[in-house]
């Protein structure tokens, strides 16, 4: 097939959905389909555009088989809400011009948010006579309206619609967890448009390495230290002052030392928060290279999953898969009926404790620091979901039969598994 992925994030963003798209368009290209990639010039998690690319309105390049065409975003590093609306507008206006300039497509994967997105990719629709999958990471607006980010009436409503339409388009919807698929119900759209492809983690390259784990503590000078880490995004719905309490509450036990690695703009709010706190076990890192994170969650004793009790219960956070198959044991202060603490539980690899709760949190890590046969069953227990659940192969398998079945106008199902849950829970 001829495959056309709509993203805004591509690499070399080393977080988020970035990795996720490069590594699904560079698995189909090994698998025999001819792929190209419109997204936007690199900007994040710094929300500046990468210094090469600077100044550019449009770049072509050839990555491992992949047509990258990146296109010129208006982006500002402190955005309000008029600044958010217009980056996604520029997206819209100059991304077309690139999908326009190649191969006609058989189907159009499209990832949302952005879901201004959704008009361009209807319009390449109906130019090219294809169909559109529509994959969606997150739901809007209610996870920005949960989280404080949007209050605006009338972008609500307006959001809404383009949400309404955006559904209606598809031929197919992917979503990455069942929590996605009874929201789209609720929203009435057809069960057989829906298909659940969970997130995954390339578990040949996330993997337990010990030798590596040790070098990169000897070189954070962490040795012999039970290491407590988070590593992602850095935001509102986080709430990291959490675990800086929480460290704060244990820096009485030397051998206990957190590592938090983000943007470095975040950092910098968070340091301020380590000195009022007093927490000076607290190593504040910049997000790692690529070729870098297997070896930094490998050195995890603890991988961190933090959540605000806000947080919209769906929410799915991508790091869950990273750290179960490097083989941490995962401590998630997360809400207990929302989707990460559904994924921990099942996993059999870690805790799930209140969120926004401090003394929780380090009670928690106390509990493994002193139980370390514990922590050892749940990191094993961790890697084995991982490579059950969570594997490339098979997300790659199901996102191809998926643009068979819309190529070919066969109506996509849920997967077994998450239709018998929903049939169970009705």
């Amino acid at each position: 097939m001829q495959i056309l992925i709509y993203s805004y994030n591509y690499h070399p963003e080393p977080i988020g959905i970035a990795p996720l798209m490069t590594e699904l368009a560079e698995g189909l290209v090994k698998r025999g389909h001819q792929v190209r990639v419109i997204t936007g010039m690199p900007n994040y998690p710094q929300r500046e555009i990468y210094e090469e690319y600077r100044g550019k309105w449009y770049v072509t390049e050839q990555r491992n088989g992949v047509t990258i065409q990146r296109c010129y975003l208006r982006i500002k590093s402190k955005p309000n809400l008029i600044d958010r609306l217009l980056l996604e507008l520029s997206f819209v206006f100059t991304s077309l011009p690139q999908a326009l300039n190649g191969w006609r497509p058989d189907v159009i994967l499209l990832t949302v948010p952005p879901l201004l997105v959704s008009l361009p990719a209807t319009l390449l629709s109906w130019f090219y006579n294809c169909p559109v999958v529509l994959n969606v990471q997150d739901i809007l607006p209610e996870a920005a309206i949960k989280t404080g980010l949007l209050k605006n009436k009338f972008m609500i409503r307006a959001l809404e619609v383009l949400e309404k339409f955006a559904y209606g388009k598809s031929h197919t919807i992917s979503v990455i967890a069942d929590g996605f698929v009874k929201n789209l119900i609720n929203k009435k759209v057809p069960i057989h448009k829906i298909a659940c492809i969970p997130n995954w983690v390339d578990t040949n390259f996330i993997r337990p390495l010990p030798q590596k784990a040790k070098n990169w503590k000897a070189f954070h000078k962490l040795n012999d230290k039970f290491v407590v880490l988070y590593s992602g995004n850095i935001a509102l719905t986080q709430g990291l002052e959490t675990v800086i309490e929480a460290a704060a509450s244990l820096r009485h036990i030397p051998e206990i030392a957190f590592a938090i690695a983000g943007e470095s703009k975040a950092l910098k709010r968070l340091q301020k928060y380590c000195l009022a706190c007093g927490a000076d076990n607290v190593l504040l890192l910049p997000l790692q290279p690529r070729e870098k994170l297997p070896h930094m969650l490998a050195a995890a004793d603890v991988g961190l999953v933090v959540q605000k009790r806000n947080v919209i219960s769906f929410n799915m956070p991508s790091k869950i898969p990273l750290l179960l198959a490097s083989g941490s044991p995962i401590v998630a202060s997360v809400p207990a009926s929302g989707t990460a603490a559904r994924a921990v539980r099942q996993s059999g690899g870690g805790v799930v404790i209140a969120p926004e709760s401090p003394e929780d949190l380090a009670a928690a890590i106390m509990n493994l620091y002193s139980n370390p046969d514990l922590t050892a069953k749940l990191g094993e227990k961790a890697r084995k979901f991982a490579m059950e659940r969570y594997s490339f192969e098979q997300a790659l398998m199901a996102y191809e039969a998926v643009f068979y079945q819309a190529v070919f106008q066969k109506v996509p199902r849920l997967l077994p598994a998450i239709q018998k849950k929903l049939e169970v829970r009705s």
